[in-house]
């Protein structure tokens, strides 16, 4: 449909392009258009051009367009141009889809109707692991044992590229999905021919990523989703979602000398999570945003999950045209990017007046100084100066049972003369060390060295956040160089590595010749991909894994990526550190977190001289050179041209044919799930929940990688058991991620994080529960399987901000191959709360001011959920009874079905499954 005839047509050099026009939709009376936000107009387009009055109607638009500074109340239906999968969460969405292929056979259809209607592109990025470091003989090593371990997936999603249409896979060692989004796969503009017609509209997309968000700095709208609901959008499904509010953040001024991008992330994500800003838009504007590379923009963007909103958008303008240029983008390409942004009124140039905004928050970026963050939330910045000072009020409440969590992490140490909490001073802090010091004697290799609390064992320059900008790549490479000139090493105890989103990358710095001197640190290449940033950092050598162990050393990473969750870095390293790249050299030079780098000497040099971080900080002058000199476009197509076919490894993979994939009964990688198993052909009818007992009762914070199996598999847990019963050795266990496409694993994977702490099994931490009602203690898979036998249905109760963190669907699919019903919390993160109705998984919300500590909620008691079989409205009140010895007790939440469409999928036990429903 066309209702507000703004259907156009736009001449781009020698060609003629049909779009949709924002300035025609004004002209026809819907005023207010050139005013919106930057990210608004991109989807009121995408309203504009799916109107076809039921799923996207007239009044639809015309709401969108009114609808800023107003709670978001409508519904609309977006449908991205494009989906983005990265393999962790790729090959689960591809084998659910080779299942539903079987299903459509088995019922007697067409399994080829069972195609991605949106362009996919899958890159491999999350399998590469640091197993070997700190030696040039690293990257060929750790690709080797990455083809090894992988074999059976990569052959998988082989067949996948050959059997789906509109499915395309970038082969491993490319880089990281992000990272080869923004040099390589962004459109822009997306150009689509028809015919005789050529359709020009915004690229959009979604990712099973919670990082695609690193898109926005290019003007880009996308945002990350589970896979279930990416699985969604590749079947055709709108993505229904409230029109949201989108919060300006205005940025003036420029960052200071000394600063980098990296340490104004990091006081964004401070300054928007104690906003709050979670299911927002956040977009960027002010003067300040002419002083940020596009890279810097990235940096910002990419961090979107970290400060909890759905984008973080920059829109187009000239620095968006130079990056495409020096990426290698085609003239023509980037024609068309200027003329239709600037036709739509969606390119900001100098003088174009800001948008309006509902609700705005701004930064100097003049007042920005370095930082870290930690020791396991991103939003914990700590200023440099107060490094040391923080990490020793962390590692006193550690030692002493607390959880050590940022510069408040004493409180639960010391108390004040009336019994209350209060902060410890820094002096009874170094008295409580001085007791507590422990020196741990190591002995690796020709080296002897000891260790202690606070000893940085891991050092990784890694993760899209960062490699991805030249800027602070180029500036640990100076400062790398300016250690080794002044006679600094790196102490033996650090495992360093050097694991950049892009080939472009280490050709800049080879071409800049300062790769020569991070090797001579020890940073290596040791691969291509997501590594110490999602846990592939590898085992730790024994001698040092050992002596941590037996001592209960807290030991520390430091590392340039996005997360820092407990738990999720290496199982032996409690606390984690994120920096930018030049300070994660210079912490591993340091060897340990106990140094105040802006006073205390980093190093000392041969001669027994102090050096100083502030002697060998790069000049910015002198790292913008070397950028300018280096940073060529026939980088990125050389690079793109040569991984994208990738090498004799992945070429030398014989894919299996056919349009159904052929399943090895014996594989411990990838099996045919049973989510369709006896699915029957209409949804059955809604039903309350009865006698439902408690799996897991959790506090706040509780993120996916505490939920969804992540890292290292554990011999001793149930997933590890049942590979060694598979007959896999303990070597070849890989990763849970690699292992997304065997739910056998994944399931037993479910809540058993190593730091995860239910507190009806106090004392513990780990996957444990109690099983009832006889109250024995017994792992969360175990209980779940007494329980399933006996046809108990099961509840999990927490408390705020449940499911932060990663788009990881397993903790959804995880959840409910347990057994799991419904999930009671105080709050939720958009992405899993999505994920869990995806999978049939009722997320239901505390009233108001309550939650379990407030109705003393113990997960001792039996529940009842009431209201259900009534029919369900999106928001609807329902009734919990919570019975237990002492009685009943009534309270009432809130089903956290926010749309229609959610109903819709929450009756069919899932997406995939009302997908299948409407295909018969």
């Amino acid at each position: 449909m066309n209702s507000f005839d703004s259907r156009s047509s736009l001449r781009v050099g020698d060609a003629s392009f049909q779009y949709y026009s924002l300035e025609a939709l004004e002209k026809s009376g819907v005023s207010g258009v050139s005013g919106l936000p930057f990210s608004l107009k991109v989807m009121l387009e995408n309203l504009l051009r799916h109107e076809d009055g039921t799923s996207v109607s007239a009044d639809d638009i015309r709401v969108l367009v009114a609808s800023v500074g107003a709670r978001p109340e409508r519904e609309i239906a977006f449908r991205p141009a494009r989906v983005l999968m990265q393999d962790f969460t790729g090959v689960p969405a591809v084998v659910d889809l080779a299942t539903m292929r079987d299903f459509i056979k088995e019922s007697g259809g067409d399994p080829n109707r069972i195609n991605p209607l949106q362009p996919v592109d899958l890159v491999i990025d999350h399998s590469v692991q640091v197993d070997r470091f700190g030696t040039s003989t690293a990257f060929e090593f750790n690709v080797e044992r990455e083809s090894e371990r992988n074999r059976e997936r990569y052959l998988f999603l082989k067949w996948g590229q050959h059997a789906f249409k509109n499915f395309r896979v970038v082969p491993p060692d490319a880089g990281i999905v992000h990272q080869v989004n923004l040099e390589y796969l962004a459109h822009v503009v997306f150009l689509d021919e028809c015919g005789d017609t050529a359709v020009l509209y915004p690229d959009t997309l979604v990712g099973t990523d919670s990082h695609t968000t690193m898109i926005n700095a290019m003007g880009i709208v996308g945002w990350g989703v589970g896979g279930i609901e990416a699985e969604g959008a590749m079947l055709g499904q709108p993505i229904s979602m409230l029109i949201p509010e989108v919060v300006g953040f205005r940025l003036t001024g420029e960052l200071p000398e000394g600063a980098t991008a990296t340490d104004a992330v990091l006081r964004v994500v401070q300054m928007l999570r104690a906003k709050g800003v979670v299911g927002k838009f956040v977009e960027f504007s002010g003067p300040g945003i002419r002083h940020l590379s596009l890279a810097d923009r990235a940096t910002i963007s990419n961090m979107g999950p970290e400060y909890g909103a759905t984008i973080g958008f920059f829109p187009v303008d000239d620095e968006t045209l130079r990056y495409l240029k020096l990426t290698g983008r085609t003239d023509d390409v980037i024609a068309r990017v200027e003329a239709y942004t600037k036709a739509q009124g969606l390119f900001q140039a100098e003088g174009t007046a800001e948008p309006e905004f509902g609700d705005s928050i701004s930064l100097d970026l003049g007042t920005v100084e370095p930082a870290i963050a930690g020791p396991k939330r991103p939003q914990d910045r700590i200023p440099l100066g107060d490094a040391k000072k923080s990490f020793r009020k962390t590692l006193v409440s550690m030692l002493n049972g607390g959880g050590g969590n940022g510069a408040a992490a004493a409180m639960a140490t010391w108390t004040d003369e009336g019994g209350g909490p209060r902060t410890a001073s820094n002096d009874e802090c170094a008295t409580e060390l001085s007791r507590l010091a422990t020196a741990v004697p190591v002995r690796l290799g020709a080296n002897r060295f000891e260790i202690g609390h606070g000893s940085v064992v891991i050092a990784a320059i890694t993760s899209c956040t960062n490699t991805s900008n030249p800027s602070v790549m180029i500036a640990a490479g100076l400062l790398a160089r300016n250690a080794v000139e002044r006679g600094l090493g790196v102490h033996p105890w650090v495992k360093t590595s050097l694991a950049p989103g892009s080939r472009v990358v280490t050709d800049y710095l080879r071409d800049t010749g300062l790769l020569q001197y991070l090797e001579a640190l020890r940073f290596h290449l040791v691969g291509y991909g997501c590594t110490t940033c999602i846990g592939n950092s590898g085992p730790l050598p024994s001698p040092i894994a050992d002596g941590i162990a037996e001592s209960d050393l807290v030991v520390a990473s430091v590392l340039s990526g996005n997360r820092n969750f407990e738990g999720r870095i290496n199982p032996h390293v409690r606390t984690n550190y994120l920096a930018s790249p030049p300070l994660v050299v210079a912490y591993a030079i340091a060897g340990n977190m106990d140094i105040d780098l802006t006073n205390d000497p980093v190093g000392y040099d041969p001669n027994g001289n102090p050096v100083y971080l502030k002697e060998i900080w790069p000049d910015p002058a002198e790292v913008r050179e070397l950028i300018d000199a280096s940073v060529k476009p026939e980088m990125f197509r050389k690079a793109y041209k040569e991984s994208l076919a990738g090498d004799e490894r992945w070429n030398a993979l014989e894919v299996p044919a056919g349009d159904l994939y052929s399943w090895e009964e014996d594989s411990t990688y990838v099996k045919r799930p049973p989510f369709f198993t006896d699915m029957p052909p209409e949804a059955p009818a809604l039903e309350d929940i009865a006698g439902a007992r408690a799996l897991a009762v959790l506090g706040d914070s509780v993120t996916t990688d505490h939920i969804s199996p992540a890292g290292s598999i554990p011999a001793d847990g149930p997933a590890g058991r049942y590979l060694l019963d598979a007959g896999v050795a303990e070597k070849d266990f890989n990763s849970y991620g690699a292992r997304r496409g065997n739910h056998e694993v994944m399931m037993r994977g479910t809540f058993a994080n190593i730091r995860l702490r239910n507190q009806m099994a106090p004392g513990t931490e780990g996957g444990w529960t109690v099983h009832l009602p006889d109250k024995e203690q017994t792992s969360i898979y175990e209980a779940a399987m007494r329980y399933g036998s006996d046809g108990v249905p099961l509840v999990v109760i927490a408390g705020k901000e449940y499911g932060s963190g990663s788009s990881r669907d397993w903790a959804a699919k995880g959840t409910r191959l347990l057994g799991v019903r419904a999930v009671i919390a105080e709050s939720y993160e958009r992405i899993h709360r999505s994920n869990l109705i995806g999978m049939g998984v009722l997320p239901l919300q505390f009233s108001d001011g309550e939650g379990k500590d407030s109705l003393g909620l113990t997960g001792f008691e039996e529940f009842d959920i009431r209201g259900i079989a009534a029919g369900l409205d999106p928001g609807q009140k329902l009734e919990v009874i919570a019975r237990d010895e002492n009685g009943e007790r009534a309270f009432w939440v809130t089903a956290r079905l926010d749309t229609p469409v959610e109903i819709e999928y929450y009756k069919n036990g899932g997406i995939l499954q009302y997908v299948l429903r409407q295909m018969k």
